[in-house]
């Protein structure tokens, strides 16, 4: 008996399978809330050169009102203060700009939309002008901690079980969040981010991997959509957190605070019965289907009930074999899905987060062009959930990747005068590219088999993670030419949406459970599949 047809005998997706799609959406809505912390804990405002001392000690600055400030601040063609210059001689000959050098005293910024950011620390870290670069690795280095942590949560979820490795990610999230929020340093506060990273992570890919294998195939596609809107309400939350805290300090201990929360949901949160089985494990996995029959009102009407019977539910292959990294490219197929998968996944995140972290330059205050853009996730993910059982996984998942490229590059030819119209095309770009990161979650988590899923959703989340961390430095070549990041990612959504046809189609297909289920072909299971489906 096959995995599935025991889960239609304990209850196919009733009240425990819904028990466990919401617990586990609270890691989903954590998710956000540091994924895109970035966007305001490290923003720029406005700022200028502070003004040296006075002979009699007082600043500079305070003679403002008298009009000494426009005498020592170069101003920029649009005749605003410029932010990292000032006349070394404020007396003499000011209209001489050869005279001009780099802020000499400190920066004086501008507190009326953020009281302080890691950009802000006065005399601390100054992230700006010549250290902007530096402000802007701080989300480099986060997600360079989310690819590391991708590759270790894969691996050790997968070897030693998704709840244990689940409760390591709360518990890791919720201490470096709160250190890092009390950093003195600038090191300190990129280690630790680095850390929180690795340790958000393991919520990611176990969370959407447990939820999919208590599932059966007519309702994954549900919770994957259920998972997706899940991460949307994290990020509207985090829009109103921004709005209401501006202090980054306390931003970062409110975003991590919801991590208390999962740790005590963590009790209900029950172990993959499919993974159990899939290791040779009958007897828990006895335990956790006897707990899914009771509360679905199917109890004592399953013969399968009994450990015996449970241990010939367990997959083919030999349940002591050891799986690495190595068996996601060992055999045809696998390392076609393994090679196509990570290009599509970093093609993926590198468009999403491209996109995520412009939010100014459209001519809306930055805290509504967050939430819009989080606000239009929920069509987004709704719509997918329909598209995706009408034209497949596949056609999904590259489609919303090239047009999402198309978006981008439609929204560059417009000009900056048009506000209103870039908006609306970045906020479907938006849409779009959330489209893809939902489907491509799913897409994955059926393509791999349950004895190498978790390292095939680890190998996977690191590419788009490696995706995610090359953004932010991407959005420095704005520097160099106006449209060059626009550019760059368009073409990259385009190019990966090309690349998603090279996959096979999942849709109606039950989970592999072993690689031999990968490279026996999916024509076979979906025939399979439908044949069982007759008989009910």
């Amino acid at each position: 008996m096959r995995f599935e047809e025991l889960l239609k005998e304990v209850g196919a997706f009733s009240r425990f399978q819904g028990m466990v799609v919401l617990l586990l959406c609270i890691p989903r809505i954590i998710l956000p809330l540091h994924f895109l912390l970035h966007n305001f804990i490290s923003a720029v405002p406005p700022h200028h050169c502070a003004d040296p001392p006075l002979e009699n000690g007082s600043a500079l600055a305070e003679a403002t009102e008298a009009g000494i400030l426009s005498h020592t601040i170069p101003r920029k063609p649009d005749g605003s203060p410029s932010s990292c210059s000032a006349f070394l001689y404020p007396v003499g000959n000011l209209s001489n700009s050869s005279s001009a050098v780099p802020c000499q005293h400190g920066w004086v910024y501008d507190h009326s939309q953020f009281h302080s950011t890691t950009a802000t620390q006065v005399r601390q870290w100054d992230l700006v002008c010549d250290n902007k670069k530096l402000n802007q690795a701080l989300a480099t280095f986060f997600f360079v901690g989310v690819t590391l942590g991708a590759v270790i949560f894969g691996f050790l979820s997968d070897k030693f079980g998704r709840k244990p490795m689940l409760l390591v990610s709360f518990v890791a999230s919720a201490v470096f969040g709160i250190i890092s929020a009390f950093s003195v340093s600038y090191v300190m506060f990129a280690v630790t981010r680095t850390l929180c990273g690795i340790s958000l992570t393991g919520m990611s890919i176990i969370s959407i991997a447990l939820s999919v294998e208590w599932t059966d195939v007519e309702h994954r596609t549900f919770t994957g959509t259920i998972n997706g809107l899940s991460w949307t309400v994290g990020n509207m939350l985090l829009a109103l957190l921004a709005y209401f805290i501006r202090d980054w300090r306390q931003l970062t201990l409110a975003a991590t605070s919801p991590c208390l929360i999962a740790i005590v949901a963590w009790w209900w949160i029950p172990e993959s019965a499919r993974w159990l089985l899939a290791n040779g494990k009958a007897e828990q996995a006895h335990k956790y289907l006897s707990q899914c029959a009771k509360m679905n009102g199917k109890e004592g009407s399953s013969s399968m009930m009994n450990t015996e019977a449970l241990s010939k539910v367990t997959i083919a292959e030999d349940s002591n074999t050891t799986y690495s990294y190595l068996d996601l490219v060992k055999t045809p197929k696998m390392k076609r899905i393994t090679l196509c998968c990570g290009l599509v996944w970093f093609g993926v995140a590198f468009t999403y987060y491209g996109i995520s972290f412009k939010i100014t330059g459209f001519g809306v205050n930055m805290y509504l062009t967050h939430f819009i853009y989080a606000a239009i996730e929920v069509p987004a993910k709704v719509g997918t959930y329909f598209v995706l059982d009408a034209i497949g996984r596949r056609n999904g998942q590259a489609w919303s990747l090239i047009i999402t490229g198309i978006l981008i590059g439609i929204n560059t030819a417009i000009p900056t005068d048009h506000g209103l119209l870039r908006t609306i095309i970045a906020v479907l770009g938006k849409g779009f590219s959330e489209a893809a990161f939902t489907t491509a979650f799913l897409y994955t988590t059926e393509l791999y088999p349950t004895v190498l899923r978790q390292c095939g959703l680890g190998y996977t989340s690191f590419m788009g993670r490696l995706g995610g961390s090359l953004a932010p430095m991407i959005m420095l070549l704005e520097d160099v030419w106006t449209f060059a990041p626009s550019l760059v990612f368009a073409g990259m959504a385009v190019f990966c949406g090309c690349i998603v046809f090279l996959l096979s189609e999942t849709l109606g297909i039950r989970l592999p459970e072993t690689v031999t289920d990968v490279e026996e072909g999916s024509e076979q299971q979906k025939s399979e599949y439908h044949s069982e489906m007759s008989i009910f």
